[in-house]
């Protein structure tokens, strides 16, 4: 009859195991992620350093991109129009980027036909391996040239915080312009002015009063999480709380301080899930851009942590009987996840001892034990007072620096072309309409002279011979003599 209690208490008992390491990670990182937040320099050097491992990683998925989509070309040049299996490589080309789709549709021949003994074809098996490694390409080069642009405005953003920071007009001044329209009401409010007061002066006391805040959260939590167990006394702070509300019935004292816990629970919790990297395969990222893999992987991983987490909570506030070994109405968590009380040596001992070791977490990641590990097995990581760390940081520095002078040439490229058409936009248009009335009145005037016979005397420009002799005689004939020019040829008419 208890077989599916036990099995949810299997269940529960993995996703405890991962909800401790998880959360020993986050009860220290988030605070301490909002203290590092309102230091700029750590920030930008920390940019710089991402910037660094990106390019590699940007570089290595370009490179991946083109050996793939050479691969493509042969075997679309392989297999013509005719060919059984032509419409899967129809399908490949499909999933390839733009550019690489028109380049192979200019070098491809589809007028010549296939000969089954000539040539090895490539098996449908083998396509199906292409066409699956097209997906992944295409989906990794696209997500690292969006990630790069976002890692680019974060850098140009913090740049120019430092910059403003010593700013004697307290007025925000931006190296670029935003690419996307401002709402006009946030526009209206958010002057220059108040951008420099909130970005300089009040943002990062706002991040240290918030760490502080998130950090005493923290030690409320490790404190209740070592004695949860203990019911005389009660020295888990989340049950004294609970307990003070019960007596005088405020419900919505116990909703809120109910809300809260839960909230900052699973802010620990859920936001270390996506900053888990699966050897760099399964990693949630931002902008829409991670891929079906991942997102199922973080969907199951976050389905398996909810109950363990819930049940967590349960024990902090001691309203599961396991914990408070009283008659009480049951939970409707435990009404349909069952009790813990089946499994004695998991009731008793797991589920009791083991939230304990959120302090050894807690501790190795204040001194970043895992960072350090992971620098000494090759995975580089930002560390302050690491050589590989300083390197990497000069040269994610340059390559911030080559893609503003690059930003800035485009930007002042634009800003020419739109000052010549606003100076000589009118006078083209103007110029323009004056070329198209003349060569209408040329297109009238050859239509008419093309309905009139031709004569002998007519010529191009529409006078003839015997007009032109009459004026010559009716001219007055020039006088050359000597009396007529002067000295100065300036001053005579004829000179002139």
């Amino acid at each position: 009859n208890q077989l599916q209690t036990i099995g949810i208490a299997a269940a529960n008992t993995w996703g405890l195991f991962l909800l401790v390491l998880l959360l020993g990670y986050g009860l220290v990182e988030i605070p301490r992620s909002h203290w590092n937040g309102a230091k700029r320099g750590y920030l930008l050097m920390k940019t710089y350093f991402k910037a660094a491992k990106l390019m590699t990683e940007k570089a290595d998925a370009e490179e991946n991109l083109e050996d793939i989509m050479e691969a493509i070309r042969k075997v679309s040049e392989s297999i013509k129009y005719n060919h059984p299996l032509r419409k899967c490589v129809d399908t490949i080309l499909k999933k390839c980027p733009t550019e690489y789709q028109e380049r192979m549709g200019r070098n491809m021949d589809d007028y010549e036909d296939f000969d089954e003994r000539q040539n090895s074809y490539p098996s449908e098996k083998s396509l199906a391996k292409l066409h699956k490694q097209v997906i992944y390409s295409v989906q990794r080069h696209r997500r690292t040239q969006v990630q790069w642009q976002i890692l680019l405005e974060q850098a140009f953003y913090l740049e120019d915080v430092a910059k403003n920071e010593s700013s004697a007009t307290r007025q925000f001044v931006h190296t670029f312009h935003s690419q996307e329209p401002e709402n006009k009401i946030i526009q209206y409010f958010y002057t220059p002015t108040v951008e420099w007061y909130w970005e300089c002066l009040l943002r990062p006391w706002f991040y240290r009063v918030l760490a502080v805040v998130l950090a005493t959260f923290s030690v409320i939590v490790v404190w209740s999480e070592c004695t949860f167990f203990s019911t005389k006394p009660v020295l888990s702070l989340f049950a004294v709380f609970i307990q003070l509300a019960e007596k005088t019935y405020n419900y919505i004292y116990i909703e809120m301080a109910c809300f809260l816990t839960i909230f900052f629970l699973s802010i620990c919790v859920y936001s270390t899930v996506f900053r888990i990297r699966v050897f760099n395969y399964y990693y949630l990222a931002s902008h829409h851009q991670t891929d079906a893999y991942s997102l199922l992987f973080s969907g199951m991983l976050f389905c398996r942590l909810t109950p363990p987490l819930c049940l967590n909570f349960l024990g902090l506030t001691h309203m599961d009987a396991t914990i408070s070994h009283k008659n009480t109405q049951p939970t409707a968590y435990t009404s349909i996840m069952g009790s813990m009380r089946v499994l004695s040596f998991i009731a008793d001992g797991f589920y009791i001892y083991y939230p304990m070791l959120v302090v050894i977490l807690c501790i190795a990641t204040y001194f970043s034990l895992g960072t350090r590990c992971l620098n000494l097995l090759g995975f580089q990581q930002f560390m302050g007072d690491s050589e590989m760390t300083s390197d990497l940081i000069d040269e994610g520095k340059e390559l911030i620096r080559r893609e503003k002078r690059k930003r800035q040439r485009q930007e002042e490229g634009e800003n020419r072309r739109r000052e010549w058409k606003e100076r000589y936009g009118n006078r083209d248009d103007s110029t323009r309409s004056r070329a198209v009335h003349t060569d209408q009145k040329e297109s009238s005037f050859s239509e008419t002279s093309a309905s009139r016979p031709l004569s002998k005397y007519t010529r191009s420009n529409g006078r003839t011979e015997r007009d032109r002799i009459e004026l010559l005689q009716d001219a007055e004939p020039l006088d050359f003599n000597a009396d007529s020019v002067s000295d100065d040829p300036l001053e005579s008419d004829s000179g002139r």
